[in-house]
């Protein structure tokens, strides 16, 4: 494994880039090599699932103990429990800027939000959805009449295609991701709702990517609906949400048939309650709302310009060191951009004459790099950059750190400059070391057939 090297002469604000933005759990996490070393492992993943903060995670310890099932309980763990639950929607609501009427309801991530919302749409209506959406915000809409539009090489030209589709009529829905999954271009979402209401459509906005990155006001910039996901933002325990109108969610299919979202059952009727239990049936997941709340709170507080120049650097010294290995590719949407979007820390890329699963495993194995390969649950996306066997992601988030971005800069262009100092091989449609002297945790199983299997990525 090459030794990263960072150059003595930093400016300021790469020197302050050296240190975590935020404490998070697995921060120094040691990761095997293939020599039989060890490095401190470079999660480079945030994009598809964030660490719990440091703060969160001693809240989960202290919430524990008074765990017990919420609503209608007499016990005091139970009463303790609901509180907690219930005072989980009020700091969501303030959170995403909500109106002081808006719904917040528990799911279990984004794409169960935007299933949810699927069966709540009015049947005269139609939803509207770009080319470039993660398939959570494109599976749920086939089940409803919907149809897409080609997003353009430009932000501006796909505003005017989609203003065209909402100017012929019959769109009940809008549904636009905040920022992309795969390369982090942030779209207008204001604008968006701007369009869709003046054509008298709602919008819902995904905003798993954009909600770790960027405040959000829905009330501010008239957004009707927004989804995120625990998982994305620091609370990896089972919870996502989805905020937003009440009267479609009111009157909707209710998510799930059960307990809790009942006025009154007869054997051969329902009466369906309205609110956010309407949609929650069964034993709701009390920690996972509480520890999001809590990540929510903690993100609120962060000073916004630090926090925002500690990610931009970090993506461009990243961006900068690709760029400038031969053989090296950083992908964009909106290539016709005379100046690069605002963007997450996300900066997609491949490496010519090799597959990118292939510079992922070789990463990991050599380098103790985390970043992720495929085709991000974005097929569409993928083909039309002309990636049909995907691309590679690496993605920053609060504890992220110089070394990071400089440990993947640096494995890159060795492996350009020297190739692969090992065999690897593909087991189970991943590729994988051919000798494999990495072991896991003693308490971890290895379960055959499993590394790296996401079939979604593979596509």
């Amino acid at each position: 494994m090459s030794t990263t090297v960072i150059e003595s002469a930093l400016s300021p604000e790469l020197l302050a880039a050296e240190q975590p933005f935020q404490e998070v759990a697995g921060a120094e996490l040691a990761a095997p090599l293939l020599d039989g070393g060890t490095i401190r492992y470079a999660n480079l993943d945030y994009a598809a699932s964030a660490p719990a903060l440091a703060s969160v995670a001693a809240y989960l310890e202290q919430l524990l103990p008074y765990y017990a099932s919420v609503h209608r309980g007499a016990g005091y763990a139970s009463q303790v429990s609901t509180s907690v639950y219930e005072h989980s929607r009020e700091v969501l609501r303030t959170f995403v800027g909500g109106r002081t009427d808006d719904l917040v309801i528990f799911t279990r991530n984004t794409t169960d939000s935007l299933n949810l919302l699927a069966g709540c749409i009015p049947d005269s209506g139609e939803v509207l959805y770009l080319d470039i959406e993660h398939h959570a915000n494109l599976l749920p809409w086939q089940a409803v009449p919907h149809r897409s539009v080609v997003a353009r090489p430009s932000v501006a030209a796909t505003l005017e295609a989609i203003e065209a589709e909402l100017a012929g009529g019959q769109v009940a829905l809008v549904a636009i991701t905040g920022a992309s999954n795969v390369t982090g271009e942030i779209f207008p979402i204001a604008e968006t709702a701007r369009l869709a209401h003046r054509h008298g459509a709602r919008v819902v906005v995904d905003a798993a990517q954009l909600a770790p990155h960027r405040r959000l006001d829905i009330a501010r910039d008239n957004i009707d609906y927004v989804v995120l996901s625990g998982h994305k933002l620091y609370a990896p325990f089972g919870a996502g949400a989805i905020i937003g109108r009440a009267d479609w969610l009111d009157s909707g299919t209710p998510h799930l048939a059960g307990g809790g979202a009942v006025k009154q059952v007869r054997l051969d009727s329902v009466v369906w309650t309205t609110g956010p239990a309407r949609h929650e049936a069964g034993s709701p997941n009390v920690l996972g709302a509480a520890t999001l709340a809590r990540a929510a709170e903690h993100i609120a507080q962060l000073d916004e310009a630090a926090w925002q120049q500690h990610e931009s650097v970090l993506r461009g010294y990243l961006t900068e060191r690709l760029e400038a290995v031969d053989s090296v590719t950083v992908h964009r949407i909106f290539s016709e951009e005379t100046t690069p979007l605002d963007a997450i820390g996300v900066v997609n890329f491949s490496v010519a004459g090799y597959d990118a699963g292939l510079v992922a495993a070789y990463l990991s194995a050599e380098h103790g790099v985390g970043v992720r390969d495929g085709k991000f649950c974005a097929h569409p996306l993928l083909n039309r950059l002309g990636l049909p066997s995907g691309s590679l992601r690496a993605s920053f988030g609060l504890g992220s750190r110089l070394e990071d971005a400089a440990r993947v800069a640096d494995g890159v262009a060795a492996l350009v400059r020297d190739g692969l100092c090992h065999d690897y091989v593909v087991e189970s449609g991943r590729w994988v070391p051919a000798v494999e002297t990495r072991a896991f945790p003693e308490w971890a199983p290895a379960t055959p057939g499993t590394a790296g299997a996401a079939p979604c990525s593979l596509g």
